[in-house]
Parts: C-alpha cells; sequence; structure tokens
C-alpha cells in the first residue's frame, strides 16, 4: 500500500502540474472568444507577451465583435 501510495503520489503530482499553472495572462472569456482572432492577426506572438497587447490593438477594428467586448470587459476588470 505504502509503496503504491509513493508511486502514485509523484505521477499525480506530475499530470497536474501544467493544469495548476495555467495562463500567465487573460482569460476564459478571452480565450474562448479571442482565440481565433489571435490567431488570424497575431498568429506568430506569444499570447503571454505584452507584443499581444500591441497586435490586439493594431487590429482592432479588425477584430471579431465578441472579441472587442471580451477585451473591454477584461480591461474594465482591472485586467482579471
Amino acid at each position: 500500500m505504502i509503496r503504491s501510495l509513493g508511486l502514485a503520489l509523484p505521477l499525480a503530482l506530475m499530470l497536474a502540474a501544467p493544469a495548476l499553472a495555467g495562463p500567465k495572462r487573460g482569460n476564459a472569456d478571452l480565450k474562448r472568444f479571442c482565440t481565433g482572432d489571435a490567431t488570424t492577426f497575431c498568429g506568430d506572438v506569444d499570447p503571454d507577451s505584452d507584443k499581444m497587447d500591441a497586435c490586439f490593438a493594431a487590429h482592432r477594428q479588425e477584430l471579431s465583435d465578441n472579441c472587442r467586448r471580451a477585451i473591454d470587459a477584461y480591461q474594465a476588470g482591472g485586467g482579471k
């Protein structure tokens, strides 16, 4: 029992680590509504970098309505 627990715990921690890390920036609504726009207009930009903000600003008028609304809500909430 102790041996199997000793193997299961490290394995569970390794599998959970990426999920716990999560994205460094943004929120679920940004991911949901802006992923397509990010791929279309900013596909070569790291989504966790400040360059993504600049890319979205440069393409603001071209972004989908839902993405623009998600950005506005995110910024109104203080970036949370």
